[in-house]
């Protein structure tokens, strides 16, 4: 026995060691003040994932900032020390047993086999929002990576609402903890993207989207086509793959979220990187020096990083026609929101990168007069996604630039219900 703690006491020691140190080189290759351009780049390889690191040397540039903490909301940190002692992984370590509200695991251990399941299961009931979310009025640019040149828009898109309403885990509305509708219908969470605004050949679509407890339930999706004014039912595999490259696919609308079942997890280890967390513009700014294709210059920071590596099971539900071989998730840990996530194609090749730039206050937006909480959370004020083999961005502005609603993000304020997550409300929205 004896023994067996020593060694576990000596590789702990080891880790935080190598841990430290990666720490050290990280801050000795960067200093807050410093400016990465394409020109210096190869300062933050080894500090970014490799789809940031292609953006920063196509044009992308970065102000180095001091390290800042991050603290949960209160009400999420009150339901962590509540409940997470009885939240445990079920026998094909799998699924969450026990789980009411807050963090499910706040205390990780490195050696331990299953750590990469807990980090995305800490990363599904994240911090960010617990109850509901509504992002009102953002738009996305489609343009190729152009480095030094003119942006060149292909297509822009406007969307009405991004929103969502959680059964299980809340902290702030209610019902809490749990939506007593959980109970009866097993549906986890509920999403509605309606109505598209523009461009006018996509106006009046939508999505809705159901999440459920039972792991090997898929999801239920519905789009509406207000052009032929048919619902059309989706399958795992279009949610799990853009059909185009120049589109975000529902699995990576917010980081990384398709069902945790459907995918296997390997625990890559743990690495100080550069993150945008407290972003200083909303709505961001279009970085002029990669041809609009992603946000800058904004303020990057040395953080902790949790990377997992996650592949479709080829045996459970439809993930296996996922068109990404694997993504790689860098997640914050103190956000708990992954601000780059990496997918490569079925030759193990980078392909597709997914960056976000987030932010740290008591509001959204500067000027905001009724999305004001009374403690700093975490928003997401821009979102980009890039393949890199064909050179096509789409970067999304949340707020939207052109917004003629400046608040946007309404989180944990009862701005959604159930209903709004409905095919019904979807088709009555279509303008």
């Amino acid at each position: 026995m004896l023994e067996r703690v020593r060694k576990a006491f000596v590789g702990a020691f080891a880790f935080c060691l190598v841990v430290f140190v990666g720490a050290l080189v990280a801050r000795a290759q960067v200093k807050p003040g410093d400016v990465i351009t394409p020109k210096n780049a190869s300062k933050v390889k080894g500090l970014v994932s490799p789809g940031v690191y292609y953006m920063v040397q196509h044009g992308m540039w970065m102000d180095i900032v001091p390290h800042q903490e991050i603290d949960w909301p209160p009400p999420y940190k009150d339901a962590t020390e509540k409940y997470s002692s009885q939240v445990r992984l079920s026998a094909d370590h799998r699924s969450l047993i026990g789980y009411v509200a807050g963090q499910p695991f706040p205390l990780l251990d490195t050696n331990d086999p299953y750590i990469a399941t807990k980090i995305i299961w800490n990363n599904v009931f994240r911090p960010i929002s617990t109850d509901d979310y509504d992002l009102r009025f953002f738009d996305c640019q489609y343009q190729r990576v152009n480095p030094g040149g003119s942006q060149r828009i292909i297509n822009e898109i406007w969307v009405g609402h991004y929103a969502g309403y959680n059964l299980v885990g809340r902290t702030e509305v209610e019902p809490v903890p749990i939506d007593p509708d959980y109970k009866k219908t097993n549906r986890v969470w509920l999403f509605a993207l309606y109505p598209i605004l523009a461009p006018e050949d996509s106006r009046g679509e939508g999505l809705i989207r159901f999440r459920y407890g039972d792991p090997k339930r898929g999801d239920d999706a519905w789009t509406w086509n207000p052009g032929v004014r048919r619902v059309r039912r989706l399958n795992e595999s279009i949610l799990s793959s853009a059909t185009g490259t120049q589109s975000f696919d529902p699995d990576h609308y917010s980081g990384f979220n398709p069902k945790v079942e459907f995918y296997n997890y390997r625990f890559l280890g743990e690495k100080n990187m550069l993150f945008c967390v407290h972003a200083k513009y909303s709505p961001e700014a279009t970085c002029p020096h990669d041809g609009g294709a992603s946000a800058c210059p904004d303020n990057w920071e040395t953080r902790d990083a949790y990377i997992v590596e996650a592949t479709p099971r080829r045996s459970l539900g439809k993930a296996g026609d996922a068109l990404d071989s694997k993504s790689v998730l860098y997640i914050d840990s103190e956000c708990w929101f992954p601000p780059a996530v990496d997918g490569y194609d079925r030759n193990g090749q980078l392909w597709r990168s997914n960056i976000f730039w987030l932010t740290y206050r008591d509001r959204p937006v500067p000027d905001a007069r009724v999305a004001i909480y009374p403690f700093k959370r975490e928003f997401v004020v821009g979102s980009d996604r890039v393949d890199v083999q064909s050179g096509i961005s789409t970067m999304c502005y949340l707020p939207g630039q052109h917004t003629p609603e400046r608040e946007c993000w309404y989180i944990n304020m009862g701005a959604v219900d159930k209903d709004f997550c409905t095919v019904r409300a979807m088709v009555a929205a279509a303008p």
